[in-house]
């Protein structure tokens, strides 16, 4: 079943979504407590509180999302790699393929 942050953020389908809030959601606990226990400050720990939760989600959400993005790149060039291989394989444009001696003279 789906679950929708705020009416538009899909936690179930979104890439890094549900971490993001996970993490934001400890920042802000941990925050907010934090800053309750140093000043006794109710309102003040609520505002450090959100503060934490916005700014934990979107550090988590952008480092995720950099990630994501790294490993697709990966991807696709090994992918690209996988495909020239087996294009190549056996002619003389593999670079796994060694010169004999002859072949080295032919050149």
């Amino acid at each position: 079943q789906s679950f929708k942050l705020l009416g538009f953020l899909d936690v179930k389908n979104v890439p890094c979504a549900r971490e993001s809030v996970l993490y934001g959601s400890l920042g802000s606990l941990v925050m907010g407590l934090g800053h309750f226990l140093a000043t006794s400050r109710v309102r003040r720990s609520c505002d450090v509180a959100v503060g934490g939760f916005i700014c934990t989600m979107l550090g988590y959400w952008f480092y995720c999302r950099y990630n994501l993005a790294q490993q697709r790149i990966q991807q696709r060039m090994l992918k690209e790699g996988m495909k020239n291989r087996i294009l190549f394989e056996g002619t003389s444009l593999d670079p796994q393929k060694r010169q004999t001696g002859s072949e080295k003279s032919d050149a």
